[in-house]
C-alpha cells in the first residue's frame, strides 16, 4: 500500500474506531477523531518533505483496476495543483475538530461525519480516474447534508437541502459532460483522468464547447461563481461554524480544482469562452463584495467575500497563462486560510456572545486582545494587504489577467477597493468605540483556540512575507500545464 492510499484511508479507519466506541464516552470519541485528523496532517507533511518539486508531472501514482471490462480503476496519484489542497483539506479538518468542543449533542455522529468528509475531500484531490473523482465528488454530499441539518441553525434543513439540490444539479452536468467525452475513447479503455484528455481532442470543437459549458455548471455551482451562488449565504449562515471552516477553506476549492482540469483537458473550448469566463469572474468579484459589505450578519459577510474571491480563481483560471493559472492556484491556497480563519474566529465569538450581528460589537480589543490581534491581520488578507498570501495570489492574479487583457484589470482593482472597504468597515465596528455593558466579560480565546488560530495566521502571515516555498509546489505542474495548452491551441 502506498502512502496515498495509507492517506486516504486514515479517516476511515477513524471511522471505524469511532463506530466501536460506545456513545456515552465523548471525551474518547473527541479524542479518537482529532487523533486520526493529526495523524493525516501528518502523512500530508510528509508528502511535502518527499515531494520533487522539479517533477511537474504525477508522483506517487498507484493504480489497481477495479472492473477490466469497464476499464475502471483505483487511480491515485498528486501533482503540484493537488498537493496544496491535500495539505489543507488535512489541516482544516483538524483545526475544524478542535473547533467543535461546542457540540454537545450527537457527538459520536457529528465526528463521524466530520471524517467522512475529509475522506471525500482527499479522494477527490488524489484520484486520477474520471470515475473515481465522481464518486468522492458525490460521497462529500451526505456527511456535509447532515452536518448542516442536523447541527446547524435555525434554518438548517432549508440550506442543507438548498446546497445538495444545487450541488446534484450541477453534478448531472458535469457526468454528461463525462459521457459525451467517453464517446471519443475506445472501448473498454476506461475512465483514467490521462485517456480522456488525449480522447477530448478528438472531438469537434463546438462539442467542446457544450461539453466545457457542462463543467463550468458542475464545478461553477461548487465553487461558486456567479450567478451559481444562490445557496451559498445560507449554507454558511445555518451551518455550524467548524463545518463552514470546512465547506468555505475546502469544499469550495474542490470545484476551482476541477475547473483547472477542465481547461487543461480542454484548452480549444476555454479559448472560444474565454471573454464569457473572464466576464462572469469580474461581474462576481464586484458583486460578492458589494454584498458582503453589505452585511450585518458576520458569516453572511464571509460568505459573500468568498464569492468574490472565488471570482478570482477563475479570472486566474481564464487567463491560460502560466502566471494566472499560478495565481489561481495560490489564492485556492490563501482564501482555504484566511476563510477558515474568519470562520473559526466567528464562531468562537458567536459561542461566547450568542449574536453575528456586527452592530452590537464595539471596543472588543479592550475585552479580547487575543481575537482582536488574529481578526484583524485575517480581515486584512482578506483585502489582499502586503505582507500577507492575499497579496501574493491577487497580484499573481492581476498581472497574468494584466498580460491577457490589459486595462480589463481596473475592474480587478474595484474589487480589492471593495474588499478594503469591508474589511476596515468589519475592523472599526468590532474594535472601537465605548464598550458595551453585555460585551464587558466576554473570554478571550481559550489555548486549544489560540492553537487553532495561531496555525492558520501563522501561515497567512508566513506565505505573505516568504511566498517563495508555497509558489515553486505548483510552478513546475503550472509550467506543464501551460505547455500543453499551447501545443493544443495552436
Amino acid at each position: 500500500m502506498g502512502i496515498l492510499s495509507t492517506l486516504l484511508l486514515t479517516p476511515l479507519i477513524g471511522i471505524l474506531f469511532l463506530a466501536l466506541t460506545p456513545n456515552t464516552k465523548t471525551a474518547q470519541i473527541r479524542f479518537l477523531a482529532n487523533f486520526f485528523a493529526a495523524v493525516a496532517v501528518l502523512f500530508s507533511c510528509y508528502l511535502i518533505t518527499i515531494y520533487n518539486i522539479g517533477d511537474g508531472g504525477l508522483q506517487f501514482e498507484e493504480q489497481y483496476v477495479l472492473n477490466p471490462k469497464l476499464g475502471t480503476a483505483f487511480a491515485l496519484g498528486i501533482d503540484g495543483v493537488s498537493l496544496p489542497m491535500v495539505v489543507l483539506a488535512t489541516l482544516l479538518t483538524s483545526i475544524a475538530l478542535l473547533a467543535s468542543f461546542s457540540i454537545s449533542n450527537s457527538v459520536k455522529g457529528y465526528h463521524i461525519s466530520i471524517l467522512l468528509l475529509q475522506f471525500g475531500m482527499l479522494g477527490v484531490f488524489l484520484s486520477q480516474d474520471w470515475a473515481l473523482f465522481y464518486i468522492f465528488w458525490e460521497l462529500t454530499l451526505a456527511p456535509l447534508f447532515l452536518l448542516i441539518g442536523r447541527w446547524g441553525g435555525i434554518k438548517r434543513h432549508a440550506a442543507s437541502l438548498n446546497f445538495v439540490l444545487y450541488t446534484m444539479g450541477g453534478s448531472i452536468f458535469m457526468l454528461i459532460s463525462l459521457f459525451a467525452i467517453s464517446q471519443y475513447m475506445e472501448p473498454h479503455s476506461g475512465t483514467l483522468m490521462s485517456a480522456m484528455s488525449e480522447a477530448a481532442q478528438l472531438m469537434p470543437r463546438d462539442e467542446q464547447v457544450w461539453v466545457l459549458l457542462g463543467f463550468l455548471i458542475g464545478f461553477g455551482v461548487k465553487m461558486p461563481i456567479f450567478p451559481l451562488h444562490g445557496w451559498l449565504p445560507l449554507a454558511h449562515v445555518e451551518a455550524p461554524s467548524p463545518v463552514s471552516i470546512l465547506l468555505s477553506g475546502i469544499l469550495l476549492k474542490m470545484g476551482a480544482y476541477g475547473m483547472i482540469r477542465a481547461v487543461v483537458m480542454l484548452p480549444e473550448a476555454t479559448l472560444v469562452l474565454q471573454t464569457f469566463l473572464v466576464s462572469l469572474a469580474l461581474i462576481g468579484m464586484i458583486y460578492g463584495g458589494v454584498l458582503a459589505w453589505r452585511q450585518t450578519d458576520l458569516k453572511a459577510m464571509v460568505a459573500y467575500s468568498s464569492v468574490s474571491h472565488m471570482g478570482i480563481i477563475m479570472l486566474g483560471i481564464a487567463t491560460l497563462n502560466e502566471t494566472g493559472l499560478i495565481g489561481a492556484v495560490l489564492q485556492m491556497s490563501a482564501h482555504g486560510l484566511v476563510a477558515g480563519a474568519m470562520f473559526l474566529l466567528v464562531g468562537l465569538l458567536y459561542e461566547r456572545t450568542h449574536t453575528r450581528n456586527i452592530l452590537d460589537y464595539s471596543s472588543l480589543v479592550r475585552v479580547m486582545p487575543r481575537f482582536a490581534l488574529f481578526m484583524t491581520i485575517t480581515l486584512f488578507a482578506a483585502m489582499g494587504l502586503p505582507g500577507t498570501v492575499g497579496f501574493i495570489a491577487e497580484l499573481h492574479a492581476f498581472i497574468g489577467g494584466y498580460q491577457q487583457w490589459g486595462n480589463v484589470m481596473l475592474f480587478l482593482g474595484v474589487s480589492i477597493l471593495v474588499s478594503a472597504a469591508y474589511a476596515m468597515r468589519t475592523i472599526g465596528m468590532l474594535f472601537t468605540g465605548p464598550v458595551k455593558p453585555q460585551m464587558r466579560e466576554i473570554e478571550d480565546l481559550r489555548i486549544y483556540e489560540l492553537v487553532a488560530a495561531s496555525l492558520l495566521v501563522f501561515a497567512i502571515v508566513l506565505f505573505g512575507l516568504w511566498p517563495s516555498p508555497l509558489i515553486e509546489l505548483s510552478t513546475a505542474t503550472i509550467t506543464q500545464m501551460t505547455e500543453i495548452i499551447s501545443q493544443r491551441i495552436q
